[in-house]
């Protein structure tokens, strides 16, 4: 009667504390720029040696240009916050896939495409994102800077046990949608706090349907509805994408590995304390209209009658207003939530023979090394110049405005990140989320438009 997260939650338990509190222990770290120089400088003045840096990867991108990488960052900040990764990883003889490297990129594309992200671990990083590893069937989610530290010093944190929940999707998405008008979709039913307490597993036909590369981004945003973390069941398709990744397991382990990963799933009688069914045949193209994730609506429909006046205030909206035919200033296509092959795929797919609209500033921006190298060497770039836009190199991006890439004050940019937050993409930027599909059809009309009539 066991789920999926149980199992492997309960494997990786050291010790029970009063109140449900667990010693968890941590198969792999993923550590960055931005948390974790106050974890080594803690470390450092207490005199604590990391105590297995084998299971800890660095990977800087937040702060990192997505032009000229070749170049020393300009911003002292930043630059200040690499060469400080950079220290302390030589000191503490940490792995790190430095700018411009075969297997550099954001965090969670680069983990999960080289294959240190396997089935049944448990994995952390100073990331609220961490949760996008759960699409390949691990407990993976965010932690704060002292518990970097605690699981840098220990391979292990302080943690309470969340409660397991479903999510199922079923049936087919119809043509025109993607991964992220899905979970769009979801978060606007359940809400920002409906996963709240929660660790989700995603099920149903039509996540089993989708690819290694769309359950990320499920599983990427599952905390955008509260959740401590979300995760879909390893299965063949997980298998085939891992298969021959460059950390991976090889030969006898690979198939040893195989045979565990594949008794992960929840039991058929597994008990879940809460659960949703969706069906996908009900999916749209999503956008969202207002300063969270929840506020996704189709993008036919109209802005509700109840939305938040000050959100809308914020976004210069209306409620009643449709969105269709509203003119955007930029387009942002990339992060740990849609800067995956599939999704420049995507996007190309529907700017093929059109052009990028005057006036439209685009940010296309690869999640990693490997799938810049993937969109040259399969024609997606090429494709993209013809239509006047410009592949980017590897980073985080105009995510979250800690680089050169901010949406000015005021302007209006179709985002395929995570977080519509006030201010998330620059100082009094606004922020549509949606996915490439959508963002596609932005850049080439000006405005917000359905995929569909261009497609």
């Amino acid at each position: 009667m066991n789920t999926l997260f149980d199992k492997i939650w309960d494997a990786h338990v050291v010790e029970a504390l009063p109140g449900d509190t667990h010693v968890l222990y941590i198969d792999r770290q993923y550590i960055h720029e931005v948390t974790s120089p106050q974890a080594f400088e803690g470390l450092r003045r207490r005199g604590v040696p990391l105590f297995r840096p084998g299971q800890v990867t660095a990977i800087p991108d937040h702060n990192i240009p997505t032009l000229c990488q070749h170049l020393p960052v300009a911003d002292p900040l930043s630059r200040a916050q690499l060469d400080t990764l950079e220290r302390n990883c030589v000191a503490h003889d940490i792995s790190l896939f430095r700018i411009g490297t075969p297997h550099h990129g954001i965090v969670h594309v680069a983990g999960p495409e080289s294959g240190l992200t396997l089935p049944g671990m448990t994995i952390v990083c100073g990331d609220s994102h961490t949760s996008t590893h759960g699409a390949l069937g691990c407990v993976a989610f965010g932690i704060g800077t002292s518990e970097v530290e605690m699981a840098l010093a220990t391979q292990c944190i302080l943690q309470p046990k969340p409660r397991p929940a479903r999510v199922r999707v079923e049936g087919r998405l119809p043509a025109g949608t993607c991964a992220k008008d899905l979970i769009l979709h979801v978060i606007s039913r359940i809400g920002t706090a409906g996963g709240t307490g929660y660790f989700v597993e995603f099920a149903g036909t039509a996540i089993r349907a989708l690819s290694l590369e769309a359950r990320m981004t499920v599983c990427n945003m599952s905390i955008e509805m509260g959740a401590r973390g979300g995760m879909i069941a390893p299965d063949d398709a997980t298998f085939d994408y891992l298969r021959d990744r460059p950390f991976a397991p090889r030969g006898a382990a690979w198939e040893r590995a195989i045979e565990r990963w594949r008794a992960l799933p929840s039991d058929d009688d597994a008990r879940f304390d809460a659960e949703f069914t969706f069906d996908a045949g009900e999916i749209a193209p999503m956008i969202t209209y207002g300063t969270n994730p929840a506020t996704g609506i189709p993008v036919t429909a109209t802005i509700p009658p109840a939305a938040d006046p000050q959100a809308l205030a914020y976004m210069g909206l209306h409620a009643g207003e449709p969105l269709v035919g509203k003119r955007v200033d930029h387009v942002f296509v990339g992060s740990c939530t849609n800067g995956r092959l599939e999704d420049l795929r995507a996007f190309a797919s529907l700017v093929k023979g059109k052009r990028r609209a005057p006036g439209v500033t685009a940010w296309i921006v690869p999640g990693s090394q490997e799938v810049e190298r993937r969109a040259i060497a399969e024609g997606v770039r090429d494709t993209l110049e013809a239509a006047g836009f410009v592949l980017r190199q590897p980073g985080c991006s105009a995510c979250l405005a800690m680089n050169e890439d901010k949406v000015p004050p005021g302007k209006y940019c179709v985002a395929t990140s995570n977080r519509n937050f006030e201010g998330r993409q620059g100082p009094g930027a606004r922020t549509f989320l949606a996915g490439p599909l959508v963002a596609a059809a932005a850049a080439v009309t000006g405005e917000i438009r359905d995929p569909r009539e261009l497609m």
